[in-house]
């Protein structure tokens, strides 16, 4: 891969670390300019009052900014729409908004969420990705690659249309302890183990995808189009 950008198009604030936190620190290291969408706020589907709301809200942003800044990644940006409520949104509106985002920057690499997830919002924003990245003539999009959730991809009941089969994996060793570091970053976001979600987890998966390709740590995704 060139020294292009990349876009992170994820559906709320932590997705980008869980995802692909150590890919993105090993890309911005690399020289890649690293740009995040989140499409949600992550946090208006709990039954919290306005004040709380707004709080929570707001820290959600703020840990996303710092996780960025960590990750050397450029300040993420953020649509706000409610969160696990995408279904509700037309997905036309969603996808213009991610065009626009792209027409701005100019993106060669996207990553985004598979469409197998259980969670609603992760397969509005796959769908709306897919919508985006047509392959038309202008389109600067060449790789599009789909990154798992842990306790969403998995937690979904699989079939032959939905099952996460990588077939893409970047060696993510050096950047594995600066991917739970910008994890920290999201206390109230953190499980404690068995979870999926905990720190334990996160660190399991990562040296499982490695181990299936020969590295002591990866991230894992599904190719969905590449061309030069």
């Amino acid at each position: 891969m060139k020294k292009n950008k990349i876009l992170v198009v994820v559906a709320h604030p932590d997705d980008e670390v869980l995802g692909c936190g150590g890919t993105i620190a090993r890309f911005a290291k690399q020289g890649y300019e690293v740009n995040i969408l989140v499409i949600s706020d992550g946090e208006s589907s709990r039954n919290l009052k306005d004040y709380d709301l707004k709080r929570k809200i707001k820290n959600r942003k703020k840990a996303c900014f710092n996780a960025a800044k960590l990750l050397r990644a450029k300040k993420p940006n953020f649509c706000g729409y409610p969160d696990n409520q995408l279904d509700k949104i037309p997905l036309l509106k969603i996808t213009k908004e991610i065009e626009k985002f792209i027409k701005k920057i100019k993106p060669n690499l996207i990553f985004t969420h598979h469409w197998g997830d259980l969670n609603i919002d992760h397969v509005k924003v796959n769908a709306a990705v897919v919508t985006a990245c047509r392959p038309q003539k202008g389109n600067t999009v060449k790789t599009l690659l789909f990154f798992e959730i842990p306790s969403s991809t998995e937690w979904q009941i699989s079939s032959k249309k939905n099952t996460f089969s990588p077939n893409w994996f970047v060696d993510i060793t050096k950047q594995l302890k600066k991917k739970i570091k910008a994890l920290n970053i999201y206390k109230s976001e953190i499980k404690k183990w068995p979870h999926p979600r905990s720190t334990k987890g996160v660190i399991s998966l990562a040296k499982w995808r490695g181990a299936t390709v020969g590295y002591k740590s990866a991230e894992a995704f599904v190719l969905g189009r590449h061309y030069e």
